[in-house]
């Protein structure tokens, strides 16, 4: 079967001059919304069956449309690893463990890419969906883990909704892992969600009157079907992913990377350059335009970007698993607001499964959380080098972006905090720098090597890395002081909050109060989440509380050893290793496992 659409694929792709892969992609994208049509209609309560239709769509568009053997086994590796260790394996270690294999295992296809590749553009490279996999698979362990803790008082609200109580069958599990819709291009979302879907309890909230009926009753409103309309809602998102899809096909006919490294790009001016490198950067993120909005689609359709019923409008919420907000990015004035439109659910998934999972429980999240999340984004994106120039230019760029909104922005504000009538160019200005900035940032993003990118940011003379430099001279530098002092002088607001607390401190003991509220405020201020890392704040770098940080890590292993720690998670692995031979060899036991399975809740010695 594989070979017989292949070579109508090719065929195909011959007589329409797209390329095979993007052509493959396209099929796969495309065809998943009759497929959907399907699986919407299939009854609500035959759950099994639903799962069966999701991988049976999945094997064939891996196995009949793409053809990638090899790709199917590195999906079925990492879930299975996932499977197994998190339904075995009782120890509080057991989601780092599960992420460090999972990741490991992505790494080393990043690498086979990179130096090992023989770069046939016919085939997929696996690597995308395997990062959106591996979403899922540290999120599913990290949920499955929150859910059998014996105090579930210490969880967040966050943890407590994701929380996986009873851990599921393979079935179920091998049709979150390839759900057809998001295989290839995401988006990720939680187990939780799938399950709630699955059950179509997700839809408990929403009145009988925007429930359709089915054909064949139109009495009984419990043979209503769960999924509401959405056809309208759906016809758009994807005539938005068609324009997107056209577009990125028109414009690299009068723009392309290439150009760069001409000696006619050479000799145009300093301003053409930098918004060649902008307009250049937009025809880079069409891909993702297209792929996100039509797979969003595609999971509204089948019910499960549905995120609840307002009773107050009468209207119904389809983005839970919305991943890119492209007016709000497009539109932005600034870094912050650029960053959280920007695939929306990496963000999530940095911000709850990686940097508060490595804060000590209790604590706040401090240097080693920050270091590891950069790390982390970093590295689940790939390991060419321009990633890393990309990652660390955005890190300082940030930076650079929180200084003048805290030294320049209260310039243009009254002492109320309210706009006045010239702050409009100071968005403005915001607006235009941070596109030209983008521009910049992303190109080795897309030219992937070191040497390439070299060149294209030396075309434009590094201005961006110029501007960071005096920036930080500026603000950091010897004359930094003087410079916020003069800049604060002429802040209406600032001014005014100055003089106010001076007034209250001097109050005696309610003074005193106030006075150690804002040092508190200014010291325990909880750093923000940008493009999936955590804000590179150089103001509230401290390397003694950097040192403290992982001395205290090094502290809890030392304790954790003492308390006899390496034997006991021996015993935890040995103990997991005779329950999966036990299952192995009782045929009975794996047919009842694989249906129904409740563990006992994590010990406090594990």
């Amino acid at each position: 079967m594989g070979n017989f659409i292949e070579s109508r694929i090719l065929e195909l792709s011959d007589k329409t001059g797209v390329d095979e892969l993007t052509l493959k992609l396209a099929i796969c994208l495309f065809s998943s919304f009759p497929f959907n049509a399907v699986l919407k209609r299939l009854p609500d309560h035959k759950t099994s069956l639903k799962c069966w239709y999701i991988v049976a769509v999945s094997a064939f568009y891996l196995f009949g449309v793409l053809n990638i053997f090899t790709g199917f086994r590195t999906l079925f590796l990492s879930s299975m690893f996932t499977y197994v260790i998190s339904r075995f394996y009782s120890s509080r270690f057991m989601p780092f463990v599960n992420f460090v294999v999972v990741m490991s295992h992505l790494a080393i296809n990043h690498f086979s890419v990179q130096f090992f590749s023989n770069a046939d553009e016919s085939k997929l490279d696996i690597t995308g969906a395997q990062m959106v996999l591996v979403m899922k698979l540290t999120a599913f362990a990290w949920s499955y883990h929150d859910g059998n803790q014996a105090d579930q008082t210490k969880l967040s609200e966050f943890q407590k909704a994701r929380a996986i109580k009873n851990h599921p069958n393979l079935l179920s599990f091998m049709a979150y892992t390839f759900f057809y819709p998001s295989l290839f291009t995401g988006p990720s979302f939680d187990f939780a969600d799938f399950e709630s879907w699955l059950n179509c309890e997700v839809f408990r909230d929403l009145p009988d009157t925007k429930k359709p009926r089915r054909r064949w009753t139109t009495s009984d409103p419990n043979l209503r079907r769960q999924i509401p309309k959405c056809g309208l809602l759906v016809l758009w998102r994807v005539a938005q992913g068609i324009f997107w899809i056209v577009l990125s096909t028109i414009l690299p006919n009068y723009i392309s990377k290439e150009f760069m490294f001409t000696k006619a790009f050479g000799q145009k001016s300093f301003l053409y350059k930098i918004h060649y490198l902008y307009i250049l950067s937009f025809l880079f993120r069409l891909k993702y335009y297209a792929a996100w909005t039509v797979s969003e689609a595609s999971c509204i359709l089948c019910g499960l970007g549905y995120n609840g019923y307002d009773p107050l409008t009468k209207q119904i919420k389809w983005d839970r698993v919305r991943n890119i907000d492209i007016w709000k990015f497009e539109t932005a004035s600034n870094t912050h607001e650029g960053l959280e439109a920007w695939n929306m659910n990496t963000n999530k998934w940095l911000k709850h499964y990686v940097y508060l999972r490595i804060a000590r429980p209790g604590s706040k999240p401090g240097f080693r959380s920050t270091l590891f999340t950069f790390l982390t984004s970093a590295f689940w994106h790939g390991t060419r080098p321009g990633y890393y120039l990309s990652f660390a230019t955005g890190a300082l760029y940030q930076s650079c972006g929180k200084i003048f909104r805290r030294n320049l922005r209260p310039l243009f504000l009254n002492a109320e905090g309210k706009a006045l009538p010239s702050k409009i160019l100071y968005d403005v200005v915001c607006f235009y720098v941070m596109k030209l900035a983008f521009g910049y940032l992303v190109q080795p993003f897309v030219l992937l090597e070191l040497p390439s990118s070299l060149k294209c940011w030396s075309s434009v003379y590094f201005y961006l890395h110029l501007g960071i430099l005096v920036t930080f001279l500026i603000f950091k530098g010897p004359y930094a002081k003087s410079v916020i002092k003069f800049l604060q002088a002429h802040q209406a607001a600032t001014v005014a909050k100055k003089e106010q607390k001076e007034k209250l401190e001097e109050a005696g003991p309610l003074g005193e109060i106030a006075k150690a509220k804002r040092l508190y405020e200014e010291t325990e201020a909880i750093r923000d989440m940008q493009l999936g890392i955590p804000d590179a704040d150089f103001d509230k770098f401290d390397f003694e509380e950097a040192k403290r940080d992982f001395s205290e890590f090094f502290e809890s292993y030392e304790k954790w050893r003492a308390e006899k720690g390496l034997e006991i998670e021996e015993h935890n692995l040995q103990r997991a290793f005779e329950n999966f031979k036990r299952e192995l060899s009782s045929g009975q036991e794996r047919r009842a496992s694989f249906s129904v399975y409740s563990p006992r809740p994590i010990r406090k010695e594990d």
